[in-house]
This record gives C-alpha cells, structure tokens and sequence, in this order.
C-alpha cells in the first residue's frame, strides 16, 4: 500500500525563490565556460587527445610510451591534448612541447589529484567535467588511450558511444598497450557482442597499437581519403553534442 501526500505538502524548500535564482545564475556561468572555452580553443588542428593515468609515474614504461608518441604526433603536425595534470597526461605534454605542434592541457578543478603539469603551451582550466569533455571531443581528431582508470575509461566509452550512436563522425580510437588492454576487449567481443549489447561490428571500433610510429600511421591512415575537416552533415551533429 503506498502513502499517500498529503495536499497542504510542499515539496518545493522554503526558499525555493533563492534556489532557482542561483540555478538560473549557474546556467550562465556554464555558458559563459563553454563561450570561453571555444574561442580560446577554436584555432587548436588538427589535434590528438592522449588519455591515461595520473598515477604513472617519470620514468616508467607506460610515461615514457606516452611521451614517444606525443613527440611524434607533434612533429607529424598534430597539437597534442591532455588533461593536463601529472602521470600519462605530464608525458604527453613533455613530449609535444619538445615537438613542433602545440601542447595542450585541458585541466580541471579538482580536490585532489588534479595538478596543472609545466609542459603546456596552452592551458585552459575547466570547472565543469562535462564542458571540458566536450571540449575534448570537438577538437580531437583522433583518441590514444594508454593505461588508466576511472578516468580514462570514462573517456574511452564516452568517445565509444558517441561514435556508435552517430552523434560525431567516426574518428582513430587506439588503445597502446595490448596486455592491459587485452581482458576488456575480450569481454566487448565474447560478452557484450555475444549477448546482442552492442553490435557485432562495434568492437572494430577500437584499434590496439602498441608501437609509437604505428600509432601516428594509422591517424594518418584514417583520415587519408578523407581529410581532417568536417563534412557540413558532421559540423551539424557536432551541435548536437
């Protein structure tokens, strides 16, 4: 048997004027946040996006993976982006600003964790994750994913779905390191593909490549035919992120 509300019951606070005052003021500093954000941004192509975790530390094997292919990337023409704190995110950064192109860090305000590296040319600081999200994806050509957590898988099926749904076009999503890799792309193919959760062509999305100048062939591969820019049917998706 359900409870019943009584009528004289208000479920809006006491002060319910002030609450929506302060929405209606934080709905202008989110707007003022991606306003910011695109024309400071906007002249960054093309570019790659590097994702990884904060906790690698210089002089690991995973670091110095990530800083080998973002100074490729650099000198192959592409800005390199980052979250721009320490670990993955510091090795990409390094190895672009030792580069030609670009290094750029997307940080964000956070507790913890989260400190800006040295290694940016350009360093946009975000307060809301999904502005900074978005941001990622209009402006990366491409997705490297070297080992990570939370994070980094956040942003691995973030880009994933997005691409499968069609909401932006379909962009070089490449995993280095095979044997960290090697368990979920087993389950993708043998659990969630099996079992009808995805599509059985979804998985072909994803590309592990472990050495560096294979990374930056395959971008180059993908977009060959093509070309970096947006087809007016793709511009007019990506508003609709």
């Amino acid at each position: 048997m359900h409870s019943k509300i009584p009528k004289q019951f208000d479920p809006r606070p006491a002060n319910s004027t002030q609450s929506s005052a302060r929405e209606a003021w934080r709905m202008f500093e989110i707007i003022a946040e991606f306003v910011t954000a695109t024309e400071r941004l906007r002249a960054i192509h093309p570019a790659v996006s590097i994702f990884g975790s904060a906790r690698v530390k210089p002089g690991e094997p995973y670091y110095g993976l990530a800083e080998d292919i973002a100074r490729r990337l650099s000198d192959a023409g592409f800005a390199v982006i980052s979250g721009g704190g320490p670990g993955i995110m510091e090795a990409a950064n390094k190895g672009a600003f030792a580069g030609s192109s670009p290094s750029v860090g997307l940080n964000i305000q956070l507790p913890h964790e989260q400190h800006a590296n040295h290694y940016q040319d350009i360093s946009h600081t975000f307060q809301h994750f999904f502005a900074r999200k978005v941001m990622f994806v209009k402006l990366s050509s491409a997705f490297v994913m070297l080992p990570g957590g939370f994070g980094t898988l956040d942003e691995l099926f973030e880009v994933l779905t997005l691409v499968q749904t069609g909401k932006v076009r379909r962009v070089p999503l490449i995993l280095v390191g095979s044997t960290f890799w090697k368990g979920m792309g087993e389950w993708i193919r043998e659990r969630l593909a099996v079992d009808g959760m995805v599509g059985p062509d979804d998985a072909d999305l994803l590309q592990v490549i472990d050495d560096p100048q294979a990374v930056v062939d395959a971008i180059f591969h993908h977009y060959h035919a093509r070309g970096f820019e947006l087809s007016p049917s793709e511009r007019e998706a990506e508003f609709a992120l």
